[in-house]
């Protein structure tokens, strides 16, 4: 071989693998699995489809637990990882749900392209047509994700928000992952769907002497916590959930901003974000445009999707199973 054409062919393969080994949301694309797995968008979203027929709830759970995977260890599907010590066994995440989606869409996905996708971006297209099934905006996300070998239970507690969060403290969590007080505003629009546990706005209410539970925030409307009140009633179960927006529960839409104006946030978290002008205005803004609404939805889901993605192979690797490491 000619030397300066070896060389140069040296210096190509160098390149080649600082570029394999480097990890940015800038190395995925919508078009990642163009050639090697054509369809994975189709085996997803009809997976989507036919689970959130069959149970109304699932829509809800997905987009709740992208946003809980994504917030700690970034989007790389550790949020599925089961065992002792796992993000899974922490109290903040024992009520999440639509594992199950993931997994059927994975083992069909393994059967058609084996090796190729990985759960991170299976997560990601699940949560994004979960919105697109209940009449949300239909959203284009890059995929290339690999998938995390790390998942501890003592990593979500400072990762996560907590309902009983001030708008300081949430909008503290959202800009160490580099997300705006319009970030916040916007994604919490995702509770337009979903269901929530009675514990989970418990410290809206207190029991009197008789045992009868009354509101002991004045921020919620009168009528709307005698209605929560008579659904979480002291001898309601841990696991009796009541709908995140008591208006339209199965529909992706912009009522959740029209609720807070009302008194109607159901979570604490929620009805704090009316105390701070700047979000305030958004959500007044968002109230009456479900358009803009949506537009920034788009823009604000591709920014929490791309937090912590990891592309190398020295960072991650493509799981054969969802639920658990490669061996």
């Amino acid at each position: 071989m000619h030397q300066g054409l070896g060389t140069l062919l040296a210096l190509v393969l160098i390149l080649s693998c600082i570029s394999v080994t480097s990890s940015s949301s800038s190395d995925l694309s919508p078009d990642f699995y163009a050639l090697t797995c054509p369809n994975v968008q189709l085996f997803v979203r009809n997976t989507v489809s036919f689970f959130s027929t069959n149970d109304g709830t699932i829509p809800g759970k997905l987009l709740r637990l992208v946003f809980h995977d994504c917030m700690v260890e970034g989007c790389d599907a550790s949020v599925l990882i089961q065992g002792n010590g796992t993000e899974r066994t922490d109290p903040a995440n024992l009520s999440l749900g639509g594992f199950d989606v993931v997994e059927s869409a994975k083992r069909l996905i393994e059967v058609m392209c084996p090796g190729i996708v990985s759960c991170a971006d299976i997560l990601v297209l699940a949560a994004r047509d979960a919105v697109e099934f209940t009449g949300g905006p239909s959203v284009q996300v890059s995929l290339g994700r690999k998938d995390g070998r790390v998942s501890l239970a003592s990593n979500v507690r400072p990762n996560i928000i907590d309902t009983s969060f001030s708008v300081e403290e949430m909008a503290k969590t959202f800009s160490s992952k580099g997300l705006s007080m319009e970030d916040l505003v916007v994604l919490s629009g995702g509770h337009t769907i979903g269901l929530s546990h009675c514990t989970s706005f418990s410290d809206r209410f207190q029991k009197d002497a008789n045992g009868s539970m009354v509101p002991i925030d004045t921020s919620i409307e009168k009528n709307f916590a005698s209605e929560l009140m008579k659904k979480c009633s002291a001898n309601a179960t841990a696991a009796t959930t009541v709908s995140c927006d008591p208006v339209t529960p199965n529909q992706f839409d912009n009522q959740y901003f029209t609720n807070l104006l009302s008194g109607k946030g159901l979570l604490k978290s929620d009805s704090e974000l009316v105390n701070d002008p700047k979000a305030e205005a958004l959500i007044d803004s968002f109230s009456k445009s479900q358009n803009s609404f949506f537009d920034s939805w788009a823009e604000s889901f591709v920014k929490m999707t791309s937090i912590g993605v990891k592309t190398g192979d020295d960072e991650g690797e493509i799981r054969i199973v969802c639920s658990s490491a490669n061996g």
